[in-house]
């Protein structure tokens, strides 16, 4: 009963009914589409609203709290590429570049997921920890790195499959516009402080949900305009996409608990395991593995594992953390 009310309150969330609006308006041939640059102004708008946000909470976190989850953020997002490349790579016959490319974005984290998560626990009156947005920004980028590196150990022979140059590959990582919003806003939230936040809240905090449900609206219909890839990507890819993030969840959720999070966070933190980047990864996996095909790696991250996290997959999370935690 506990997670059948938890996905009634999921489904029926402005943000998830936005979603599949979008999905819908796709799949009929609607003319609903958003004015050129707007889709970029809500990404630009969420990423530096989380971090500002996170950036106050931790400066308000002592380095005791948060120790134990940082290294567990770090230390999750760098292994699961690699069992996720050897997975895709051994199991699913995949070559070894699309390996490599998937398991990056099943590594890194999906920024949007994580405002769903949290938008969700808010309908639930749910408290988490408030620097919890510090540990999106910690694994966005390691798990690319850490698959980049694995293709590059295993085809340090073929020169063709080498992509661009380490510093090329790190400078886009580094300054593209997912990291740089998420640490840029994390810095100025963790000097300014609550005070200096209380004069940006106005924009940053009420509105937040809004932009949300508008930037879910256009992934939907991204989402929808990508689902006649799911039979390219094969039933392989179908069940990777939903197995591998609730395994994710759980080993997240376990972590969470080791940690010291409360139930909200170890939650949020089983929320960023299971979830696929489709920002910053194909950024990255574009100038790294050109080869790489973006009918399996966005296909799996947005079509797959992104509609199954925000829809089915977060009141389950929910309800693992609090089977858990012994609620």
């Amino acid at each position: 009963m506990d997670v059948l009310q938890s996905l009634l309150t999921s489904l029926s969330s402005p943000m998830v009914l936005a979603f599949l609006l979008g999905i819908f308006a796709t799949v009929v041939k609607s003319d609903m589409k958003f004015p050129e640059g707007f889709y970029v102004a809500l990404t630009v708008y969420l990423l530096f609203a989380i971090g500002i946000k996170g950036g106050v909470k931790l400066s308000q976190t002592t380095l005791e709290e948060f120790w134990k989850p940082g290294l567990s953020a770090i230390v999750l997002c760098s292994v699961i590429p690699i069992w996720s490349y050897f997975i895709l790579h051994k199991l699913g016959n995949f070559d070894k570049v699309n390996a490599a490319a998937i398991a990056a974005h099943f590594g890194s984290v999906s920024a949007v997921t994580f405002s769903e998560g949290s938008a969700f626990l808010e309908l639930l009156q749910q408290p988490y920890e408030g620097f919890m947005p510090s540990l999106l920004a910690i694994m966005e980028v390691p798990a690319i790195i850490m698959a980049l590196l694995i293709i590059k150990i295993q085809k340090n022979s073929d020169q063709s499959s080498e992509g661009g140059g380490w510093g090329k590959i790190l400078h886009e990582l580094l300054t593209g516009k997912g990291t740089l919003l998420l640490v840029g806003g994390l810095v100025i939230g963790m000097v300014s402080g609550k005070k200096g936040f209380e004069q940006v809240a106005p924009l940053f905090d009420t509105p937040f949900r809004g932009v949300l449900t508008l930037f879910l609206l256009e992934v939907g219909m991204v989402t929808g305009r990508r689902l006649k890839d799911l039979v390219q990507a094969g039933p392989f890819l179908v069940g990777f996409g939903i197995i591998m993030p609730l395994l994710h969840s759980v080993l997240g959720i376990y972590l969470g608990y080791w940690s010291g999070l409360s139930l909200g966070g170890a939650t949020l933190f089983g929320v960023l395991s299971a979830s696929a980047s489709y920002i910053a990864a194909p950024a990255a996996v574009r100038i790294a593995l050109p080869d790489a095909s973006p009918t399996y790696y966005l296909t799996a991250s947005l079509a797959i594992t992104f509609p199954f996290n925000v829809t089915l997959g977060l009141p389950l999370y929910y309800s693992i953390a609090r089977w858990v935690y012994g609620v």
